[in-house]
């Protein structure tokens, strides 16, 4: 860990919207950036995301994409027993390429951080509850759908454009850059995050959060506690602070629109959702929505 003089804390969160143990690991990084809120408000913290493409182009498809769907479904599964995460009833199929939803997911930016967040969740949603990867522009459109102030037309827009791509390649290139303290990194339990060694390239587990600040640089990898993130906060940045508090239920729900059981405990410390939310179920129980949500959630109409 080397200091710096001066700066602010710098948070990257190497990820892809179709990577299960990412996607157990949202209500972890939900609590981190509200206990940051007021260090990002103030300009103390900043929090950027890297697509670091979980399904690449080059990937040999699958001789079997029926069986391998079924096989991923208890992968993902095996996953949800250490992560609590929802996950779908069934898989569709394994997605063909992350490259669509994290176009979608760089230029949903442009938007503005609320859109950003959205976008994001409705793609992990995407395959984590409703069972249909959005690795395609038109599944990015059908995933996408009402979500509130999105324009989808500039998001296709956006997505096809040449500076999106060379961003999202970029996000490739630095995912594929990872530092040499995670090559060999064993923590605890199944994902312990070390570097992963893919087509000949080491590339950073996913998730992985880097965070750089006055301290210097750490590296949090894999599957990990909240408490080890806030301790990589005040490692990297011991000035900055982590607000205490809870949010009430009404007010989790209202702020991001779906909770599944995992964000309402640690969000809000309540056992049971609004009663006006939406119960959508999974195979790994509930995803709970904004009654807003439902009005044009995916998984609502796949119900219906």
């Amino acid at each position: 860990m080397t200091p710096r003089a001066g700066g602010t804390l710098e948070i990257v969160e190497f990820t892809d919207p179709a990577c299960p143990w990412a996607w157990g690991s949202e209500p972890t990084f939900r609590r981190l950036r509200h206990a940051l809120r007021g260090a990002e408000a103030a300009g103390d913290a900043s929090w950027r995301r890297v697509c670091g493409i979980l399904f690449d182009e080059d990937d040999d498809p699958a001789p079997d994409p029926a069986a391998e769907a079924r096989w991923y479904e208890e992968f993902v599964a095996g996953i949800a027993r250490h992560t609590a995460a929802p996950f779908a009833h069934r898989l569709e199929r394994v997605a063909v390429s992350s490259w669509p939803a994290s176009l979608a997911a760089k230029a949903a930016e442009a938007q503005g951080a609320p859109v950003a967040e959205r976008v994001l969740r409705r793609l992990r949603e995407s395959t984590f509850v409703v069972g249909t990867p959005a690795d395609s522009e038109r599944g990015v459109c059908e995933a996408v759908a009402g979500v509130p102030a999105l324009d989808r037309e500039r998001l296709v827009r956006d997505m096809r454009d040449a500076a999106t791509v060379r961003a999202v390649r970029r996000d490739w290139r630095e995912t594929r850059t990872p530092a040499r303290c995670v090559l060999d990194a064993d923590g605890p339990g199944p994902h312990g995050g070390r570097a992963k060694l893919v087509n000949g390239r080491h590339r950073y587990a996913l998730p992985t959060l880097r965070l750089t600040g006055p301290g210097g640089t750490v590296h949090v990898p894999g599957w990990r506690p909240y408490e080890e993130y806030a301790d990589a906060v005040l490692r990297a940045a011991p000035g900055v602070r982590l607000a205490p508090g809870l949010l009430a239920a009404d007010a989790a729900l209202e702020r991001y629109r779906t909770l599944t059981d995992v964000e309402l405990g640690l969000l809000t410390g309540a056992r049971e959702a609004p009663a006006h939310a939406v119960r959508i179920a999974t195979g790994n129980g509930p995803l709970w929505l904004h009654p807003d949500e439902a009005r044009t959630h995916p998984a609502v109409s796949n119900v219906a």
